[in-house]
């Protein structure tokens, strides 16, 4: 009797579609990333994995699962919705950045750079989904005590960890500490120093129930572009004119 084929996981479409962007002509592409909530199980697997991938430290966050209650009393549930940067291709951030340090870039994410912000903050403000934060300079490990010969305190053992250089944006940033991207607004960036060596972003990788997808939207044979024509999807806060390049199967 015949046996059904297994089905290919979706990380492994995903990783040929973006083999494929990246040999199309870069000024073509543009990165979406849509976000199925029937698929999404809460278990903040995303966010541990965005901190990891770009040393996060406390109050920074650039991948936040928002959690709501849903049903009425003894039939309730939970419902999750992963809030990443938009990636609005209208950002009303960019518009109020004195120094044009946040910019869309040729593929239609939205970046910032670091080297230019100054910590204005104006652009958490603006932005409507809360997708903005800024580094205040906080370390996990301030005020750990430090015990001889053991691995535990701020030296011997977790600082040494959070000190590491960011590798965002495919740049080399000093030690944490010791300047940028202390003291800058920071968001996501769709990882685009993971885009630029072939890796999918870090939350799509390590999404346990396969409830996010990315790509490039422009790509008829990609799992974005076909996801994009499902009767599911929306955007958040649609009526403002953002046009967010993250979409939801609700």
């Amino acid at each position: 009797m015949a046996q059904p084929l297994p089905v290919e996981d979706h990380l492994i479409r995903m990783q040929r579609d973006l083999k494929r962007a990246l040999g199309r002509d870069q000024a073509k592409v543009r990165w979406s990333m849509v976000i199925d909530q029937a698929r999404c199980v809460g278990c903040h697997a995303c966010a541990i994995a965005c901190v990891a991938e770009n040393k996060l430290p406390p109050g920074v966050v650039y991948r936040l699962v928002l959690e709501e209650e849903v049903g009425d009393y003894p039939h309730v549930g939970r419902r999750f919705l992963p809030r990443p940067c938009q990636q609005c291709q209208n950002p009303p951030c960019t518009k109020v950045c004195p120094v044009t340090a946040t910019y869309k870039n040729p593929q239609g994410v939205v970046v910032v750079d670091y080297n230019r912000c100054i910590g204005c903050r104006y652009c958490l403000v603006a932005c409507p989904y809360g997708a903005r934060t800024s580094d205040f300079g906080e370390w996990y490990t301030r005020g750990t005590a430090e015990l001889d010969g053991k691995l535990v305190g701020q030296k011997a053992a977790a600082q040494g960890y959070e000190a590491a250089p960011a590798a965002e944006y495919s740049k080399t940033w000093p030690a944490r500490g010791s300047g940028s991207p202390q003291g800058n607004a920071r968001k996501c960036h769709f990882c685009l120093h993971r885009l630029a060596v072939g890796l999918l972003p870090a939350c799509v990788s390590t999404c346990i129930g396969r409830a996010t997808f990315f790509g490039d939207r422009n790509d008829p044979a990609g799992l974005v572009h076909e996801l994009l024509g499902s009767p599911r999807l929306r955007r958040l806060k649609e009526s403002l004119g953002t046009q967010p390049a993250v979409y939801y199967l609700a």
